[in-house]
């Protein structure tokens, strides 16, 4: 049984594409295979800023001897 891809409904047997949809679907999967290895490296970017800032809260209050709340501090975070 050979592989089949849908498109807008239509089921199409792979082996029966011609040479250019076969090339447009080998990139489709490449975009797809690629957007879903950023969105992992975003992840774990998203995770090690956090640490990051967690690390800033915990030494300016250790620096001031006071407690600092920085919730939102992605949002605030500026370096000027």
């Amino acid at each position: 049984m050979s592989q089949k891809i849908k498109v807008d409904n239509k089921e199409y047997e792979i082996d029966s594409l011609s040479d250019e949809s076969k090339a447009q679907l080998v990139s489709i999967q490449f975009v797809d295979n690629e957007l879903q290895r950023l969105s992992n490296k975003a992840a774990a970017l998203q995770t090690a800023r956090l640490g990051y800032v967690k690390a800033l809260q915990s030494s300016l209050e250790s620096a001031d001897g006071i407690e600092i709340e920085v919730d939102d501090l992605g949002e605030t975070l500026s370096f000027d």
